[in-house]
């Protein structure tokens, strides 16, 4: 009975779609908007039933942009700094974040980016949201 539900269920590729590996942009793409709508819809409520899927395109994403694109390893700050001056940005001109003084405080470090501020820049730079949090390295089991 369980193989044929599995059966059942494994017949329509878009019902499990979003829980394979990314191989190309169109996917990639596909992930983050999925993972920008997670996170519009369940932001930080653990009682959502999708509050536990969430992780999972981040881990998806994360996965295609380690293979696809090399992101170096900065914090939130570190990686706006960087695409500001990519891009020639003044902090007055990143009304997605807020005012210039906010701007200000986050690339000083003394403000935090929130999610509507990860999700606008993600938005704006073509980024994973993935972009504007630290690589955190699992710890090492005790031998």
């Amino acid at each position: 009975m369980r193989s044929r539900t599995i059966t059942r269920t494994l017949k329509n590729p878009d019902d499990y779609a979003p829980l394979l590996a990314i191989r190309n942009v169109r996917e990639y793409d596909a992930a983050v908007a999925q993972l920008n709508d997670l996170i519009d819809e369940v932001g930080d409520n653990p009682k959502d039933p999708r509050y536990r899927f969430v992780d999972t395109p981040g881990v998806l994403i994360e996965a295609y942009d380690e293979e696809h694109h090399e992101i170096p390893d900065l914090s939130g700050a570190e990686m706006l700094k960087f695409l500001m001056e990519q891009h020639g940005l003044p902090q007055g001109e990143l009304p997605g974040i807020g005012s210039q003084g906010v701007v200000s405080e986050v690339l000083r470090g003394k403000r935090e980016l929130n999610v509507r501020q990860i999700r606008a820049l993600s938005e704006r730079f073509h980024l994973s949201p993935e972009a504007f949090f630290p690589r955190i390295e699992p710890k090492q089991a005790a031998v």
